[in-house]
């Protein structure tokens, strides 16, 4: 733990034990981010926070607002009110923050996923036991996220010392990507009835590449989309408004200062604040590896 978790869980360490059991999907959470922390270590560091929340903004507040109203009672109670939703606000993106990780991971695996389990299929036809397969792919595959799922199982195997099918079901137990569960259910499956490993990750390889070239599909429509609108909205809509807010200022005989600083915040704030955010949703649609 590092210092201001240690100093979280010192104080609030009963008080999260206290409450631990009313956040038993934030435990699973935990594991399935991979975030190194207990369940009372977290909740002791959300606590925390939302105490230091209120300590920093309570009395600010109390006293800006009490400048501001005449009546103290009334500064006294908004205030107080605010550090409340403040407080709701920050524990609950302490509880939502495990959730938005494992997206994230799951996104990553399931763009990897396709090529993973090529590589997978063509290591297991060298006919290698299946803790061997895992191993070769943990050590010369560069898949991110996947290559850390598969690294968890040889260090259950390696490390704890259990047998290659406890391993896989702590895998899918603790994997964020519903796809990568499935196919490790299906390993498994296939392994314990004694099937060929290999036959299994062909077919399921042949489904992923086709599902993977849908969504590129399906991403080259969107794209085209996106850019008509974005071209529309930057282009014609810079120069209709340069043009329109000329012609109005030349109508209602204002200076021409505000006008100036009316399209200089549109051109140099406002478009690139669009194109920024126009990045960001072509880069969280792409349905290609990070």
């Amino acid at each position: 733990m590092g210092f201001y978790s240690k100093i979280s869980f010192r104080f609030f360490s009963q008080f999260s034990e206290d409450v631990s059991h009313y956040f038993g999907d934030l435990k699973l959470d935990l594991k399935k981010a991979r975030i190194k922390l207990s369940l009372q270590e977290y909740l002791s560091i959300a606590v925390m926070t939302c105490f230091i929340v209120f300590l920093s903004i309570f009395p600010a507040l109390s006293m800006f607002l009490g400048f501001v109203f005449v009546n103290p009672l009334l500064a006294f109670i908004t205030s107080f009110s605010i550090c409340l939703v403040s407080i709701v606000v920050t524990f609950w993106i302490f509880m939502n923050y495990p959730k938005t990780v494992i997206k994230d991971k799951a996104k990553k695996i399931d763009n990897s996923l396709p090529f993973a389990t090529l590589y997978l299929s063509t290591v297991s036809s060298s006919k290698l036991p299946l803790h061997k397969i895992f191993e070769m792919f943990a050590q010369f595959s560069e898949y991110g996220e996947l290559t850390d799922e598969i690294k968890g199982i040889m260090n259950d195997v390696k490390v704890f010392g259990v047998d290659i099918i406890t391993a896989l079901e702590r895998a899918v137990e603790r994997s964020p990507s519903r796809n990568l569960k499935e196919l490790l259910w299906g390993m498994l499956s296939t392994f314990r009835s004694g099937g060929d490993i290999t036959d299994y990750l062909k077919e399921v390889a042949v489904g992923l590449v086709n599902d993977y070239r849908r969504r590129l599909y399906e991403f080259s429509h969107q794209l085209t989309i996106y850019i008509e609108v974005y071209l529309t909205a930057m282009i014609l809509g810079a120069i209709f408004f340069t043009i329109l807010t000329s012609i109005l200022s030349g109508i209602a005989q204002s200076g021409p200062t505000s006008v100036v600083s009316l399209q200089f915040l549109i051109i140099f704030v406002f478009m690139p604040l669009i194109s920024v955010l126009f990045i960001f949703l072509v880069r969280s649609s792409t349905p290609g590896v990070e």
